[in-house]
């Protein structure tokens, strides 16, 4: 018996008022049965195109993807690295849809998509490593080769791949997952200002709204990857990095303020071990405060989930912060101060609070207790999920393979001068 090699080839049989469907992916040969076909049954007629993929299913318009990830931490990164951590969670969620996904990234990592290692090993965990800007080099060499076999490119490394992807048929997008409120920049977007870009939060993009935004897109991550937790141990926490922008100086007193425990979670740059030794360390001497020093992916959960409130008392536009919707998981409240992408991310009074200084910030801690940590995950199953992040992208993705104009851009824009913080680019 033959089928032909179509996605739904439907076959009627009468028993009562069922009616079975075939769909066919290749022929039956001799004594090949019901494997190289998939059967489905239903009691009223319909339209086998309605009918939802079965699990594991290629969707009908797979799209060959890649994805090019920073070299920095490997894919997902051992312990901090934000940007890294996402780029995994979005390409395992784009296969996990059926996508044919090609991940560009540090030796290291790992994926159920096709990785193409580029380095041995994640740059910053690598002695050997003094100047990473060749690794990337490479790697763009490698990605702008394989460009033609891929439907879209999309970058996840900043702007040193404008001038190429300028010049590259394939279609390209990249989501910035830096600050952009920066002089230097000004002449880049200036310059490559019809790039497609993503934004990780409507705030992010205010220095640049002229350039070729198709989207903002927030961050998600699996459901599965944190657990609620009622936060009965009590403390607050800080998780992160430890660099003035970041604010843990803050956190120290809002803690010794309320009389609570707080324990810091946190890794140290060699950019900010001055800072680290000459304003931190010697607040870190008290009975209330608990240096644990950087966490990785399988401590998080606990760490977070057992804290009354995550402090978030930034000082700097921070352009997501992914620390925040990881505590909303656990369903732990968030305190931040209302700069960068908090207002975006956490509802005062509802899932935290948003705290203007240290005052409000203590006055915030004695409140905890009103918010529903219930409530809290289910804003993050709302809005912050991988399933969603995923499936925005892919809408931008089909816009821009469909050639679909870009959107619509500003044409006036001004970097606001007098406002600029810290130098960090970095989440």
């Amino acid at each position: 018996m033959c089928f032909a090699e179509n996605e739904h080839a439907k076959k009627e049989a009468t028993y009562g008022t069922i009616y079975m469907w075939v769909t066919a992916r290749t022929r039956w040969k001799h004594s090949v049965g019901p494997s190289s076909v998939e059967l489905r049954l239903a009691y009223t007629y319909q339209d086998p195109r309605t009918i939802p993929p079965i699990e594991g299913e290629k969707p009908a318009k797979s799209m060959r993807i890649a994805q090019v990830a920073p070299l920095y931490e490997s894919v997902p990164p051992r312990l901090y690295g934000g940007t890294e951590r996402v780029v995994s969670w979005l390409t395992e969620e784009l296969v996990s849809l059926g996508h044919d996904v090609t991940l560009f990234a540090s030796g290291d990592s790992v994926t159920n998509a096709r990785l193409v290692p580029v380095c041995k090993r994640a740059l910053r965990l690598d002695s050997d490593c003094i100047d990473p800007l060749p690794h990337h080099v490479l790697m763009l060499e490698q990605v702008f080769r394989q460009a033609r076999d891929f439907d879209l490119i999309h970058f996840h490394t900043d702007y040193v791949h404008f001038p190429l992807t300028r010049r590259e048929q394939t279609p390209c997008l990249s989501t910035l997952h830096g600050r952009l409120d920066l002089p230097d920049l000004v002449p880049i977007y200036e310059n490559f200002r019809e790039v497609p870009l993503v934004s990780i939060s409507d705030r992010q993009r205010q220095p640049f709204p002229w350039v070729n935004w198709q989207g903002t897109v927030h961050h998600g991550l699996p459901r599965s990857a944190f657990a609620f937790d009622e936060g009965k141990s009590g403390y607050l926490a800080f998780l992160g990095r430890i660099s003035p922008e970041k604010g843990v100086d803050q956190a120290i007193e809002i803690a010794k303020r309320s009389g609570r425990v707080l324990k810091i979670a946190a890794k140290v740059d060699p950019a900010d071990r001055e800072y680290f030794e000459k304003v931190i360390k010697p607040l870190l001497d008290h009975p209330l405060v608990q240096f644990i020093g950087e966490i990785g992916s399988a401590e998080k959960n606990a760490f977070l989930g057992n804290a009354a409130a995550l402090l978030f008392p930034i000082n700097w536009p921070e352009p997501f912060g992914l620390v925040m919707i990881e505590a909303l998981a656990c369903g732990t409240p968030v305190i931040a101060h209302p700069f960068g992408s908090v207002p975006e991310i956490v509802g005062d009074g509802t899932t935290g609070f948003i705290a203007l200084d240290i005052d409000s910030a203590v006055d915030a801690v004695e409140r905890i207790g009103e918010i529903d940590r219930r409530n809290c995950r289910k804003h993050f199953e709302q809005h912050f999920t991988a399933e969603r992040m995923a499936q925005n992208y892919l809408d931008i993705y089909k816009r821009l393979r469909r050639g679909k104009p870009p959107a619509i851009r500003i044409d006036e824009g001004v970097l606001s001068w007098s406002n600029l913080a810290s130098s960090s680019t970095t989440t």
